[in-house]
């Protein structure tokens, strides 16, 4: 008569286990620090960059000089600058100081003097299309490149740098998209009747 076979060892799951809680307590943690620094201040440009390259291009922008009616601004967009160059934006005068302010939600890509546009912001908006504020008389104080700015915030102030030296003070503002510039003046307008729509609402 054959003997009975041993009975098999039982096997130890305590080690698989303690791994598995090991793991679920390690990505809880990480998941948690994550959702805390996704909420943080640091991370606000990464955030609107997102929010931005998600958004549908402007079918309506706000005036970037305050106290301008978009209805004074002329449709100067496409006129001839020199022999070489055509005029991409349009130019919103007032007087020399005037607060600029952005035309869109968006992050400061730049801010520099340099060039025809004398001291300029520009500024990454909606669709991550490019919002340019030139011929600036100073800019708004503690204002720094990857600040996140909401459609009002102040940028700077209407002046003559570059080569608008000598003219009356103005702001050249221009908005580019992937396939270059575009005139902004009929969004101007759209967004001066909305604002008023808005505000005989009220």
């Amino acid at each position: 008569m054959q003997a009975p076979s041993p009975p098999s060892p039982r096997r130890d799951y305590r080690a698989a286990a303690n791994r598995l809680v090991g793991w679920t307590v390690f990505l809880l943690l990480a998941g948690f620090a994550a959702s805390w620094a996704w909420r943080q201040p640091f991370m606000a440009a990464v955030r609107m960059g997102l929010e931005l390259s998600r958004m549908p291009p402007p079918d309506a922008l706000a005036m970037p000089v305050r106290g301008v009616d978009a209805a004074r601004v002329a449709d100067t967009y496409g006129a001839a600058r020199g022999r070489d160059r055509t005029h991409e934006g349009v130019d919103i005068f007032a007087p020399r100081g005037t607060e600029v302010l952005s035309a869109t939600p968006g992050i400061v890509a730049s801010i520099r003097e340099t060039g025809l546009g004398g001291r300029q912001v520009w500024v990454i908006g909606p669709a991550r299309q490019r919002h340019y504020y030139a011929h600036l008389d100073d800019w708004a104080p503690d204002l720094a490149e990857g600040d996140v700015v909401l459609t009002g915030d102040v940028l700077g102030y209407v002046g003559d740098t570059g080569n608008a030296r000598g003219t009356p003070p103005h702001l050249h503002y221009g908005v580019y998209a992937s396939g270059g510039a575009y005139d902004p003046l009929p969004l101007l307008r759209e967004g001066a009747r909305r604002a008023a729509a808005l505000e005989t609402a009220q």
